[in-house]
């Protein structure tokens, strides 16, 4: 398994985001974002992708 730092991940997102920028963004949004910001949708954008190991119900909760 390769390791890659953060900043080599926002880098090649921001490449793969800035050709085909999400819905409602645009690739000047996408140059704009700092690395957080761009790690941050990512994982927003992928978020049900990301299998936790429990069964989780779909829904809103309140606590």
């Amino acid at each position: 398994m390769e390791i890659i730092t953060e900043e080599q991940l926002a880098k090649e997102l921001r490449t793969k985001y800035i050709k085909n920028p999400p819905e409602g963004m645009t690739s000047s949004m996408i140059k704009e974002m700092s690395d957080n910001e761009l790690l941050d949708m990512d994982y927003f954008l992928h978020e049900e992708d990301i299998d936790f190991g429990g069964e989780c119900e779909e829904g809103f909760y309140i606590f």
